[in-house]
């Protein structure tokens, strides 16, 4: 485990000569990339989510393109087309930047719902299909997309069914003062300060054995049951009006197995599971129109739904303390 371990940090500490803070979207960034999940960052203008984005991209060293998302791109833009050569009197297919190991999609409720539903095949089948054709995309694969909350106006709020897609979802708030002013302090001796100074700092094959090591972290089933009443809670609560999927039970499974060996574990805890609650399943929930209009958010969901869910060992240590308060159990 302790490559695993390594590796995050490094990540980590890299990134940290840029950024300022965002340590659980570092984290979650490199669930996603260990188990082939995909991030949304969300957060209002000027908080660094592309700057996240990028330096992420750039530690890692892999193939990555940055799609500026408006009104007017086209389906065709992200996943490419098939293009006709006079020269030989045959059409040919032309990649579009999809075609590339982390995307970095800016601004994704810029785009049209046509073109947002370009990603799904890409982001569920790790494929793209042009004009008949199905290519695989490159292995590994990470969309990394930020949208900003504050703007209606040219916006087109992604559906649920691509909110699903996205494994981990994060808010980016904004910086403490004391972060605020470490920010003014790097920027005043380096106003030049970028994603372009993060170095690469580990391989591929590194890359490859870590998501190995993931698939054989260990899960137990009271673990598994304690993800299975959560996700299951969110479906019952009286503020919602359609819970978290399976898929959100399984996105949750693999991300607390990521982030067990992240932090030097062979095995999964509760807290594993706690950790990621938010952010693997709040962007999944649809709230009932009155909550919305109520004081209730989808976040908030989630707290009191872990809040009321007891983890493994819980409820049987409550169990012990009630036996013993009542004189003993029955011999």
């Amino acid at each position: 485990m302790t490559d695993v371990s390594e590796i995050y940090h490094a990540l980590a500490e890299e990134m940290e000569t840029v950024l300022v803070g965002n340590a659980a979207v570092v984290e979650g960034l490199t669930i996603a990339l260990l188990t082939g999940g995909h991030v949304l960052i969300e957060g209002v203008p000027g908080v660094a989510k592309t700057t996240i984005a990028a330096s992420f991209a750039r530690a890692t060293g892999l193939d990555t393109r940055r799609i500026q998302l408006t009104p007017d791109v086209l389906p065709a833009d992200l996943t490419g087309t098939k293009v006709y050569r006079e020269q030989t009197g045959t059409f040919e297919i032309q990649k579009g930047p999809v075609f590339t190991n982390v995307v970095v999609a800016d601004e994704i409720n810029r785009a049209t719902p046509k073109t947002q539903s370009a990603l799904l095949e890409a982001m569920q089948e790790g494929t793209v299909t042009i004009e008949g054709d199905t290519l695989a995309l490159p292995d590994p694969f990470l969309v990394v997309a930020t949208q900003n909350p504050i703007e209606m106006e040219g916006t087109f709020e992604l559906p649920k069914a691509q909110r699903d897609r996205f494994q981990l979802k994060y808010i980016v708030d904004l910086p403490s003062d004391d972060e605020e002013h470490t920010i003014l302090d790097r920027f005043d001796a380096d106003p030049n300060l970028s994603p372009l100074r993060i170095q690469q700092v580990i391989t591929m094959n590194e890359l490859e054995s870590a998501r190995d090591v993931v698939d054989e972290v260990f899960v137990d089933d009271d673990v598994k049951q304690y993800i299975v009443d959560l996700v299951t809670e969110t479906r019952e609560h009286p503020a919602v009006a359609y819970g978290a999927s399976p898929r959100a039970s399984i996105g949750l499974l693999t991300a607390s197995k990521a982030r067990a060996a992240l932090h030097g574990r062979d095995y999964v805890t509760p807290d594993d599971v706690k950790a990621l609650a938010k952010p693997t399943v709040a962007h999944r929930i649809v709230l009932r129109p009155d909550a919305v209009f109520g004081d209730v958010d989808e976040r908030g969901v989630v707290d009191e739904v872990v809040e009321s869910v007891s983890p493994p060992g819980v409820a049987d240590t409550a169990d012990e303390a009630s036996g013993v308060a009542d004189g003993g159990t029955d011999e």
